[in-house]
């Protein structure tokens, strides 16, 4: 059963790289999720060049190229290795699900839709992953009511192609140099091994996003009209080179259509706040991320603050502890984020004294969340 866990929830990764991704490379797909070709790694990321050839590297040689830029790019990202470090998933059966639920979304090249309270590690999640498997930086893209499935794959500046068009001292650009590829398009691109793409509270999109992305969710591809349109008045060379949401690495595609070969490992969180359409549903795999008990949290607060801060502070952290737990009955209603900034500010050296004072920033820090603010 352990060889068929690839993430386990524990901080921790596989030394050897090479190793991980070889057994990340060689999961087999379903015959049903099955997508793009090889050939569709030279054709994304080979550099056009004025004669339209393609460039001769494999796509091995294509794909270890990006990812040792990506790994370069993760091992830059201070924070959000310290996130994926100390993302813990204990041996509880709720956290065991979500362990499967992650672990089964891989295997089978599905999205996984996950709920849970505020705070419970949602977010989080997405981070450990790549951190544990080694992907690369996590493709973020934040849902708000006015998300629209266009802004998740890709922007064109028009505006900006418009002006430099009129500007006589500045050369013609192609045409890619204005469009940029959002994280769910670079999430898309052809790869071995599949990207970690954050899509965070999506209960909070305009009703129509959910539907809007099942063709993307089923067939793995998607096009760039401008450049579609493009192609078709050009003579042998219609490859393009564009901007991706990963800083300073471009991609050169092929008339302006983009094919996933290995899907990616999508995390959607929502705090449960809206029902999805069955259609939407039935794409997904969902799970539940479970409130942290006592012991889960002791876990992650050392992870976070280490061994001997805890052992030195026990007895207020779990004070603490016992405080933020509701009791039995009783619905989470804090954030462990919440529990963490209280311990912060209670075991610093320049905390304060006077135990009134220090009761009342605990009660400050750990308000309800379902408390009025008025």
């Amino acid at each position: 059963m352990t060889e068929w866990y690839l993430f386990q929830g524990k901080g921790t990764r596989e030394e050897e790289l090479n190793n991980l991704r070889k057994k990340i490379k060689n999961i087999k797909s379903p015959p049903w999720r099955q997508f793009g070709k090889e050939e569709d790694f030279v054709i994304n990321d080979a550099k056009a060049d004025n004669t339209g050839k393609e460039g001769k590297l494999t796509p091995e040689d294509i794909d270890k190229r990006r990812f040792d830029q990506l790994t370069a790019l993760a091992n830059r990202k201070e924070r959000e290795i310290k996130k994926g470090k100390n993302f813990r998933l204990s041996d509880s059966k709720e956290s065991t699900e979500v362990r499967d639920a992650v672990n089964a979304a891989i295997y089978l090249r599905r999205p996984l839709l996950v709920t849970g309270n505020p705070g419970s590690g949602k977010t989080s999640l997405a981070y450990a992953i790549a951190y544990e498997l080694n992907l690369g930086p996590v493709l973020s893209w934040s849902i708000t009511a006015r998300s629209t499935l266009q802004e998740g794959l890709y922007r064109y500046d028009a505006i900006a192609r418009l002006q430099d068009a009129n500007n006589k001292n500045i050369e013609e650009q192609p045409i890619g140099q204005y469009i940029k590829l959002g994280a769910l398009g670079t999430a898309f691109l052809p790869s071995y091994l599949p990207r970690v793409l954050l899509i965070d509270e999506i209960d909070k999109s305009d009703i129509n996003l959910p539907n809007d992305l099942l063709n993307l969710l089923e067939e793995g591809e998607f096009e760039i009209p401008e450049l579609v349109r493009r192609s078709k008045h050009l003579e042998g060379n219609n490859l393009f080179t564009v901007q991706t949401q990963d800083e300073d690495i471009d991609v050169t595609i092929r008339g302006g259509r983009v094919k996933c070969y290995a899907f990616p490992i999508i995390i959607m969180t929502s705090n449960g706040e809206r029902e999805f359409p069955q259609a939407f549903k039935r794409r997904c795999l969902r799970v539940r991320m479970p409130d942290p008990k006592a012991d889960e949290l002791e876990t992650i607060v050392k992870s976070h603050f280490g061994e001997e801060l805890f052992r030195e502070k026990t007895e207020q952290i779990n004070e603490l502890i016992e405080k933020f737990v509701p009791k039995e009955g009783e619905p989470m209603d804090k954030a462990t984020d919440q529990l963490l900034n209280a311990i912060y500010v209670i075991t610093h050296e320049n905390s304060p004294q006077i135990e009134e004072k220090r009761t009342a920033i605990q009660d400050l820090l750990m308000k309800s969340l379902t408390e009025s603010d008025g």
